[in-house]
């Protein structure tokens, strides 16, 4: 075990209360789960590297061989990956031999599941890892429930005759809005405007209730459709 994994062994141990307080079965398993790096840049840390760190050697000149110390530093790249569990984006900083091994494992969620958490370098590379198994396992358990063709047939039919009739009672109410208008320029007394304006709001409201009416229907449908199902 190198001197980090014993560290981070160390401060697990620490968080249970001891040693004693657990099985050797259990703390030997997590002594495997542990990360097998000896050396993590502090960069490292903070994106996914996949294993590539900064490199130490010299720099020697072709006429008189003298060395100097240089380093050589992973190629590391702000990327937008899109994540299936969480349905967006996420910005993270990455090597491109993270982003190939990305590509080849068919996304970050794919790389994370299939990654072994002892080849996880840092801490926000297992912590991710935990946290994305946490998600699939709780999709795993929702229940989906499936309608036959011609349900959703229906089912879509429903809300497009809804939609239909929410464009009709909108235009029909642009149409009383202008009357409205038309009278409150051409009239200058006040009892014709009140009594416009009762006629728009009344036609509103009955042009409006319907639309609702469908949908709360729609919805008793979907629902009636998933119990007997």
């Amino acid at each position: 075990m190198s001197f980090r994994a014993r560290e981070m062994y160390k401060k697990v141990v620490r968080r249970v209360g001891g040693e004693g307080k657990l099985p050797a079965e259990l703390m030997a398993s997590v002594k495997n789960l542990l990360p097998d790096s000896k050396v993590v840049m502090g960069r490292a840390k903070r994106g996914i590297y996949a294993g590539r760190h900064i490199q130490f050697g010299n720099k020697v000149s072709e006429d008189g061989g003298n060395k100097s110390r240089r380093t050589w530093k992973p190629n590391v790249q702000e990327k937008r990956l899109f994540s299936y569990i969480h349905d967006r984006h996420i910005r993270v900083k990455v090597t491109t031999h993270a982003l190939r091994c990305i590509d080849k494992a068919g996304g970050i969620d794919e790389y994370l599941l299939k990654t072994p958490y002892n080849k996880m370098d840092t801490e926000m590379g297992v912590a991710w890892k935990a946290k994305i198994e946490k998600m699939y396992s709780q999709l795993a358990q929702m229940e989906v429930g499936f309608f036959s063709p011609e349900e959703e047939t229906k089912i879509e039919q429903g809300f497009e005759e809804a939609r239909a009739a929410k464009r009709e009672h909108r235009r029909e109410a642009r149409r009383a809005l202008a009357k409205q208008t038309q009278l409150e320029a051409g009239n200058a007394g006040g009892d014709k405007t009140a009594e416009a304006a009762s006629n728009v709001a009344g036609s509103y409201a009955e042009s409006v209730t319907p639309f609702y009416w469908q949908q709360q229907q729609c919805m008793a449908t979907i629902l009636t459709t998933k119990k007997n199902a």
